[in-house]
């Protein structure tokens, strides 16, 4: 479709920069407002009212999805996501490193992308050493990890739930929908999350339909952060060989809106560490991120906002995976806590919250 829409001094992938820096803005202001991250379900003060907007979310991205696959404006046949052999072993250790790296970093990599627009240097120095890990395992030292991990698949009769995409995204957003109101969570907030929810199927048409164009493709994307992380970093230090592309633009975008959000409602803040050990900590939560977001193939977002929608086996099986991970290091965690006479297994509260 690309092709019809008049551009006569830009190709496709010039443009998809453009498109995925305004989806980026967008996402960062809504997220900064909202304060998406599926972390805080697991391991936040405010859980219940976390989960609300993170589901409120998923229900408009799935919907608007499939709403569109059923439209025949998009498809997902050829998509990884969408892969006959499932590399089920890679998936689960990647995912439940990935769970443990979030919560040692006390932030999903999304959440830490908005808090480092909002002035958090931790959150900037675990997106750096998450994107240099990442890297490394996508084309690195740490690459065979990943092949011999991924060798060990399964294969799939179906690679997505099997039956009507329409009624699996009805059931899927009703049950998503249901909880948010039950959360008392406030609406206006509730509906900023919707707002966000359907960046997904926008990036997703964006991509795969409108700038479609036969001649110069670019890849159907949509919100993620792990292999835009990556990619980021690579634009940063070879600008001049190596052009920006849908993740860079995202990844910038999602700053510069978190930016002005934080800015306009008087809550951007220099933050940083209070000790080498906690420096430590955040660290090894960087690099079990940066690791696990690709064995997994994506993070919460690129699996689970992004992923779910589609479906996919894969997805499903990857942010279920994240979420165990998770809950068995916040268990581990406490424990420890309780062990070492803490007077309380709640950690303390962070500013990476």
């Amino acid at each position: 479709m690309f092709e019809s829409l008049g551009f006569e001094n830009a190709t496709a992938p010039q443009v998809a920069v453009w498109f995925a820096l305004a989806i980026g803005v967008a996402f960062g202001i809504l997220a900064q407002i909202t304060r998406f991250c599926f972390r805080r379900m697991i391991d936040g003060t405010d859980r219940r009212q976390a989960a609300a907007v993170w589901l409120t979310a998923l229900a408009t991205a799935v919907i608007g999805t499939q709403f569109a696959v059923a439209q025949g404006l998009i498809t997902f046949d050829d998509h990884r996501f969408m892969a006959a052999e499932l590399p089920g072993l890679a998936i689960l250790i990647g995912g439940l490193a990935f769970g443990a790296g979030m919560i040692l970093t006390r932030g999903c990599v999304s959440r830490l992308t908005v808090l480092a627009g909002g002035g958090n240097l931790r959150a900037v120095l675990v997106l750096l050493a998450f994107a240099i890990t990442a890297h490394a395992t996508l084309k690195g030292v740490l690459a065979p990890v990943r092949t011999t991990l991924g060798a060990v698949t399964l294969p799939l009769e179906n690679t997505a739930l099997p039956g009507n995409g329409l009624i699996w995204a009805a059931v899927i957003a009703l049950a998503a929908v249901a909880f948010a109101l039950r959360s008392g969570h406030r609406a206006t907030t509730l509906i900023l999350a919707a707002v966000l929810g359907l960046l997904v199927p926008l990036a997703w048409v964006g991509t795969g339909y409108i700038l479609l164009d036969e001649f110069d493709p670019i890849a159907m994307e949509s919100l993620s952060f792990t292999a835009p992380a990556s990619e980021a970093l690579f634009f940063t230090i070879a600008s001049t060989s190596i052009p920006a592309g849908f993740g860079t633009g995202l990844l910038g975008g999602v700053v510069i809106g978190a930016f002005a959000a934080s800015i306009l409602r008087a809550q951007f803040q220099w933050q940083s560490f209070d000790s080498p050990r906690q420096t430590g900590r955040y660290l090894a939560g960087a690099v079990l991120m940066g690791t696990g977001g690709v064995l997994a193939g994506g993070c919460t977002v690129g699996a689970g906002l992004s992923g779910i929608p589609t479906l996919s086996v894969a997805a499903i099986l990857a942010i279920v995976s994240i979420g165990l991970g998770g809950i068995a290091t916040r268990a581990i965690l406490s424990a420890s806590a309780s062990e070492s006479g803490g007077s309380t297994t709640t950690p303390k509260l962070q500013p990476a919250e």
